[in-house]
């Protein structure tokens, strides 16, 4: 019987899970660490631990799904590499957000920020410097990883092309997303797409369809357009759909209160549409509790029932399905060159990323 995709996806992430502690496993002995370093040993312990702390690792399924469209005999060592890659430029990119958002926690752990704050209590300078290091290394790890792999010198330099454009667009994306924020005005949709576009599609989605085919023995390029074109509906489909659980969602299902946003000032998605929809008092509610840090849930709840009340949640409902059916059309373009199995997982992808509740 064929491996059914949620069975794969499970498969694909036992297996990195395995890999991934593996790897931070001999890092020790591979890092030219000076001797007398403690900090260092530190360092990486603080990055193992969040690392492997969770995650569905949908990333690495892209990356399996992408070699899928072509062969389904990838040499492992190829997609071994990517895979790592992929995942330790996240981790550099969760170290960085808990700094510039403050956040305590990640994963159900310390981020790594305040780990090192607890470390450093009396030294704040040193904590940001680790902090922002650490997310450096893992950087610079997730690019080393690939020029070290006992891979074709082509295939080396091809997948690190990839992953540092990858980084480079998501740097932008995190400059823009900020900068969005400090308009006097909401932002319109197409801000608002680009910025879900650089900051999170071209590295979570794009980048590992990529690696993907170049795993696979096959060059990207000739398909570029169109997948970019998928990879930014994707993208745009899952920030969509992380904004609106922000406020409409289930803090009881998602483990965390809603309302983070609202109260972080940032013109997300959910927070844009209802300032273009309300006026008068209602906009006072939202206008007021938009970046004020001690927004109480009531007041969270009310800027619900205001957003609810004017089919702000409706309409972002039926534009993540519009989304999603339109990257699935995409996907389904790839059938008479590409295997059946996983153009069939790329079609279903975006449609399950708009029906996840957390």
């Amino acid at each position: 019987m064929t491996e059914q995709p949620l069975d794969r996806a499970a498969r694909y992430e036992r297996e990195f899970s395995t890999l991934f502690a593996e790897f931070f496993d001999t890092l020790g002995t591979t890092l030219d660490t000076p001797a007398f370093s403690r900090f260092t040993p530190d360092c990486l312990e603080l990055l193992r631990d969040l690392s492997l702390r969770g995650g569905k690792r949908m990333r690495v399924v892209l990356l399996h799904e992408a070699a899928r469209l072509v062969r389904d005999d990838t040499p492992a060592e190829a997609l071994n590499a990517a895979a790592l890659s992929i995942e330790l430029l996240q981790t550099h990119g969760l170290v960085h957000d808990d700094l510039i958002d403050d956040s305590a926690t990640r994963r159900g752990g310390p981020s790594t920020y305040y780990a090192y704050r607890e470390r450093f209590p009396r030294h704040p300078r040193a904590a940001l410097g680790l902090t922002v290091l650490a997310g450096d290394l893992a950087l610079a790890l997730s690019l080393r990883v690939l020029l070290d792999a006992g891979l074709p010198a082509g295939l080396r330099r091809a997948m690190t092309e990839v992953q540092v454009r990858a980084a480079t667009d998501t740097f932008v994306g995190q400059i823009a997303d900020l900068e969005r924020d400090f308009g006097p005005a909401e932002p319109d949709e197409e801000v608002l797409h680009d910025v879900a576009d650089h900051k999170s599609a071209r590295y979570s989605v794009l980048a590992p369809l990529r690696l993907g085919l170049l795993a696979a023995g096959e060059q990207p390029d000739a398909d570029d357009a169109e997948l970019r074109r998928y990879a930014r509906l994707v993208g745009i489909c899952g920030q969509m759909r992380d904004d609106y659980l922000d406020l409409f969602g289930d803090a009881a299902v998602m483990g965390k209160p809603t309302g983070t946003d609202l109260r972080e000032g940032r013109r997300s998605y959910t927070v844009a549409r209802l300032l273009s929809a309300v006026s008068g008092t209602e906009r006072a509610v939202v206008a007021e509790a938009l970046g004020d840090p001690d927004c109480t849930p009531r007041t969270v709840a009310a800027v619900r029932e205001i957003g609810e009340r004017h089919g702000v949640a409706d309409g972002m409902r039926a534009d993540m399905r519009r989304c999603a059916e339109q990257a699935a059309l995409v996907a389904s373009g790839w059938r008479p060159r590409r295997r059946e199995e996983a153009v069939a997982f790329f079609e279903r992808l975006p449609l399950w990323s708009i029906e996840r509740d957390r």
